[in-house]
């Protein structure tokens, strides 16, 4: 069997909110628990599992779609008035990128992790 990411913990200042907010933004289904955690289920079959922290060191998260999802992640963000930026380090706000032919942005979740919607992976152009 080859080896495949299974699912990681994410540290939340709440991980129920957390959880949601994902979940709505990508349009996935509802989070659910797993034990103390809060888990959101990918279409990968990878799980991100929400746990409370008192200290949060923001992480990246990237997220990979077709350009149906994407432009129905992008609604969403644009609607819930989510700041989003082209780059990593947030200073080109109000804009996507196109990078490798593809498009992504990023914004903050609500504990300050960098979430990355792109639908190309970087390197993909050739």
């Amino acid at each position: 069997m080859p080896v495949e990411l299974n699912h990681t913990i994410v540290h939340s200042r709440d991980k129920r909110a957390s959880a949601v907010f994902l979940a709505r933004i990508l349009g996935l289904g509802a989070p659910s628990a797993f034990g103390h955690f809060i888990t959101v289920e990918l279409d990968n079959g990878v799980s991100l599992d929400f746990d409370d922290a008192r200290e949060i060191r923001p992480q990246h998260y990237a997220f990979l779609g077709d350009e149906e999802s994407f432009d129905a992640i992008f609604a969403r963000v644009k609607a819930a008035a989510i700041p989003y930026f082209a780059d990593p380090g947030h200073r080109r706000q109000g804009e996507i990128n196109t990078l490798d032919n593809g498009r992504g942005f990023y914004f903050s979740d609500p504990s300050g992790h960098n979430l990355e919607i792109l639908t190309r992976s970087y390197g993909s152009a050739g």
